[in-house]
């Protein structure tokens, strides 16, 4: 798809493509709700006019022309779809109650400051969010203006700066850290809020549109036989979740079915509730 956009751009100059990695511009995936990728989204005037989610080069090509063609795309595009810098860094420090912006990601820090950061920010059990300056020369930039700060990491809560390494190791020093900054639930805490998340939840490998095993996949068979609405959580993209909630459930297996926050079982208990005829009463929470 990436060669299909690049013969798209020789064809429509007027058209601006932007690709944008969906996992480094987090705020961005959930505003435009990407679920998949890829996924692409058509502007005019930075209003949302349409969208294709999937990988057909055909249908791509077919939407490009017919909105380059009703001059959705006036010359001018890039200055329309280039959101205000400014507002875009304000949305950006207000992302989370506590946004860290760093070098890398707090799993693979790209330098000794952010790593530190982040080591202190664990220890003292807050719950942040992150954005990796490295992904976007821009913010990079602009944000050493807008906050009048020239370094990186940079710590705001609540959309001020705090600032950066120094400060917040007075601070940790000063016992005032505990206090600025939102701490993370306990394990326990989240895996309650998790398992009522909905009236039906689904602890599996992987999610509704692809199991990563077989037991998972069987059981997601059986559940949208049901036609009950359900949510699903991956246990692979989460690795405290994914070993608390044995200890929690006293369950050593996935996938795992929860009913209003109840452990009914796994996909042995399933489908034996599905043979009884008791399946369906449990999920519509009549048992």
């Amino acid at each position: 798809m990436n060669d299909v956009m690049a013969e798209l751009a020789k064809e429509h100059p007027q058209v601006s493509f932007v690709k944008l990695e969906a996992e480094a511009v987090p705020e961005v995936s959930e505003k435009y709700e990407i679920s998949s990728v890829p996924t692409f989204v058509f502007f005019k005037n930075s209003q949302k006019i349409d969208r294709l989610d999937g990988a057909h080069a055909p249908e791509l090509t077919k939407k490009v022309e017919r909105h380059a063609s009703s001059g959705c795309f006036p010359p001018s595009a890039d200055e329309h779809l280039k959101e205000d810098l400014s507002l875009r860094l304000k949305k950006l420090t207000h992302a989370a109650p506590c946004m860290l912006f760093m070098k890398g990601t707090p799993q693979e820090p790209r330098c000794g400051f952010s790593k530190q950061m982040v080591e202190i920010l664990h220890k003292h059990n807050i719950q942040f969010s992150s954005f990796d300056i490295f992904s976007d020369e821009e913010v990079r930039q602009g944000l050493k203006t807008y906050s009048n700060w020239p370094t990186y990491p940079q710590l705001y809560v609540s959309g001020e700066l705090v600032g950066g390494l120094d400060i917040i190791k007075e601070l940790e020093a000063s016992e005032e850290l505990d206090t600025i900054c939102p701490k993370a639930p306990k394990l326990e805490e989240r895996l309650k809020v998790l398992t009522n998340k909905a009236s039906v939840m689904l602890f599996m490998k992987g999610n509704k549109q692809e199991a990563k095993c077989g037991f998972s996949k069987q059981i997601l068979e059986i559940l949208n036989g049901t036609g009950i609405e359900y949510e699903t959580f991956d246990i692979l993209e989460d690795e405290e979740v994914r070993q608390g909630l044995k200890t929690f459930s006293n369950w050593p297996t996935y996938p795992q079915l929860y009913v209003k926050g109840e452990l009914v079982g796994g996909l042995d208990i399933v489908k034996e509730l599905k043979e009884n005829g008791e399946l369906l009463p449990i999920l519509r929470g009549e048992n």
